[in-house]
């Protein structure tokens, strides 16, 4: 029984409404061990024929049977285990792959069996040596001549062990010697027990085969035996060598065609590394801006902290008004109650005496504070607040002289003592005047105006920014000038930094006379939550202004993407016609792409922590602290990040590539 048949076999194309046969009712049998010779002027439907028998071609009428079984062509997984397996190629043009080497070109055909890596470079060095290449292994195929790529085509077409051998008008570019060399070899492999089909216009080279078919328009006219078939080894002969030495197909392994891509990304190493650059610039930016952000909102954490105790909480009284109103209203409805009703703001001892109740608050200060007292020392004023000097306020926050504690004391700032005199420190003892309005028991405005002495200079950014007196002191001044001295604001201490939070939220749940909210209670963490809020929105911002250059990054993988399939159309065809799937076409252009994420990725991570340490190592010695804090966290958004842009950037170039036709894509230049 013929192990290849051609039966009823019909191929037209159509041009507008007409269709033109090529094929014609063609019907062939091939036995193992034959070389057959397809003779016929160009334009005969020799290579149509060759394509079908190839698998190259699905769309045509007729069926061929490979071992007395018909091979589906719209089964399209068949069909490429069919090519892997069963058809080697020798193309008329060599089709190698450029960006490979010669032994790793003869590896392609083997990378899609059962070998083991290893196994598979043993059998393509020997493969080469059978060819008499073995000392170009390593050179490109750029570095060959014509008769030399013929070669590895030949290596390459046989590695996988494959029954059918075609070979395409494989001689028309070689000369005598070369073409004498070629046509010995593929007696061989008919000898072999292969059957070998050699598509050709030549009647010397048809002469060479055991039986030549001749071909005009589309159908068979003539079927001679040259010579006698070779002599092939019997089934069980077959058997049994096919048992030592059978390779089994399979689809490409995904490590491989990563290796690929990885191999075509070195071969274009100018192109890669620009791509590559151009993503770089911009992950690195979001990097540094996350972490910039990330080290500014520790910076505001620290310095608040070290500015003002977070075991503090402030208790205010809440003041209603009209819920309707803008925030903006509501203020100036409060600034009005202040002004005409200041008692309402203020606390009695029995409210005091609650709030030191609360769980987990062991200690209470009521004190004062004022928004518009003015300062000044000769025509050096100022306006700012003043409150009470109570064990909230830090230990460091004195910068030259002591803490408030007679009547005539005050703390004012290392700014407005500059103010006064360049040499600061000796402001220390002067007198300074202050002034501010306050209310009487029947809400008649009353000027507070009185002269201290500044008793210490507090220090600003870490060591903090206060004027202040005595709460004491500040309480007999009030009564001093008939003013309702009753405390403003109390502070009160949590035992423990992880309660403020419930403290906080026990205080607010005090009601007044009317059974609304009476108290307001401002934390630390409040002003850090606000702060750091902000802080992050703006990091986030320019986070996301640096990623507009991403885009730029994608677009420039989409147009490198779409260009390697353009350049490597023929690529395409080749693989598809050694056996490879769509899937494995898709996914070689997508793994590059990730590829180039990933470099990309990694590149910019190591970019983004070098900066961040040249830049920490001097502002370190500004501020003492490190102002880019790159977290973990940001390193796997980024690397993620480019891999996404990668991926998306290849997933319609890669599809394009992935559904290219074999024969188009083989015959593009």
């Amino acid at each position: 029984m013929p192990f290849l048949e051609i039966r009823n076999v019909y191929k037209s194309y159509k041009v507008g409404k007409k269709d033109f046969p090529v094929l014609k009712d063609v019907n062939l049998a091939f036995e193992k061990g034959e070389f057959v010779s397809i003779l016929g002027e160009s334009g005969g439907g020799k290579s149509t024929l060759m394509n079908i028998i190839g698998g190259l071609d699905k769309s045509f009428d007729g069926s061929i049977l490979v071992g007395g079984k018909p091979l589906n062509y719209k089964n399209a997984k068949q069909l490429d285990a069919y090519r892997r397996a069963t058809v080697g190629y020798i193309f008329q043009s060599f089709n190698l792959i450029n960006y490979q080497t010669n032994l790793e070109n003869v590896e392609t055909s083997l990378n899609m069996t059962d070998l083991s890596k290893r196994q598979r470079r043993q059998k393509a060095m020997r493969l080469l040596e059978r060819v008499g290449l073995e000392e170009h292994a390593n050179k490109y195929p750029s570095q060959l001549s014509g008769g030399q790529k013929q070669r590895i085509a030949i290596a390459r077409a046989i590695a996988s062990d494959p029954d059918i051998i075609i070979a395409d008008e494989l001689t028309g570019a070689l000369d005598a010697i070369n073409t004498q060399e070629i046509l010995q070899l593929l007696g061989e492999i008919a000898r072999e027990g292969k059957i070998v089909i050699a598509v050709t216009h030549s009647q010397e080279v048809a002469n060479y085969g055991t039986r030549i078919v001749h071909m005009e328009s589309g159908t068979i006219t003539e079927m001679a035996s040259a010579q006698s078939a070779y002599q092939v080894p019997n089934d069980s002969e077959q058997s049994n060598q096919r048992k030592t030495s059978a390779i089994k197909s399979k689809p490409f392994a995904g490590l491989t065609i990563m290796r690929m891509a990885l191999e075509h990304l070195k071969y274009k190493k100018i192109q890669s590394f620009w791509i590559i650059f151009g993503s770089l610039i911009g992950l690195t930016s979001v990097i540094l801006f996350l972490g910039l952000g990330n080290g500014v909102q520790g910076y505001i954490d620290r310095e608040v902290h070290v500015l003002l105790n977070p075991d503090y909480p402030t208790v205010t009284q809440k003041v209603h008004v009209n819920e309707n109103l803008t925030d903006e209203q509501k203020m100036t409805e409060v600034r009005k109650l202040w002004d005409t009703n200041y008692k309402i703001f203020t606390f009695t001892p029995e409210t005091v005496e609650q709030l030191r109740k609360v769980n987990h608050v062991d200690q209470v200060h009521a004190g004062y504070q004022f928004d518009e007292v003015n300062f000044a020392y000769n025509d050096k004023k100022t306006t700012t607040t003043l409150r009470s000097w109570d064990s909230s306020i830090p230990n460091n926050a004195i910068k030259i002289g002591n803490v408030p504690q007679n009547d005539d004391e005050v703390v004012i700032t290392q700014e407005y003592a500059k103010k006064i005199d360049k040499n600061w420190e000796s402001v220390l003892g002067r007198m300074v005047a202050l002034e501010f309005v306050v209310l009487d028991n029947n809400n008649k405005a009353v000027k507070i105006n009185f002269l201290a002495k500044v008793s210490g200079i507090s220090g600003g950014g870490r060591q903090g920014n206060v004027f202040g007196m005595a709460p004491d002191a500040m309480r007999r001044t009030l009564e001093y000038f008939g003013a309702v001295a009753a405390p403003n604001m109390v502070k009160v201490h949590v035992d423990d930094t992880k309660n403020v939070g419930a403290v906080a939220d026990d205080i607010k749940k005090f009601k007044d006379e009317n059974g609304k909210q009476a108290f307001n209670v401002e934390t630390i963490g409040n002003m850090l939550n606000m702060i750091n809020n902000t802080v992050k929105l703006a990091s986030t911002v320019l986070a996301a202004i640096a990623g507009i250059s991403l885009i730029v990054s994608a677009i420039m993988i989409i147009v490198t993407t779409y260009m390697s399939v353009a350049e490597r159309t023929q690529e395409i065809g080749i693989l598809r016609a050694l056996g490879g799937r769509a899937r494995d076409i898709r996914r070689l252009f997508t793994n590059e792409a990730l590829l180039i994420g990933i470099i990309s990725g990694a590149a910019a991570i190591g970019c983004a922590k070098g900066i961040e340490l040249l830049a920490n190592s001097f502002v370190q010695k500004i501020v003492h602290y490190n102002m880019i804090q790159i977290l973990p966290g940001h390193i796997i958004q980024v690397m993620l990040i480019s891999i996404l842009i990668a991926w998306l950037a290849s997933f319609v170039p890669s599809r394009k590539a992935a559904k290219l036709n074999t024969i188009d894509a083989l015959s593009s230049n």
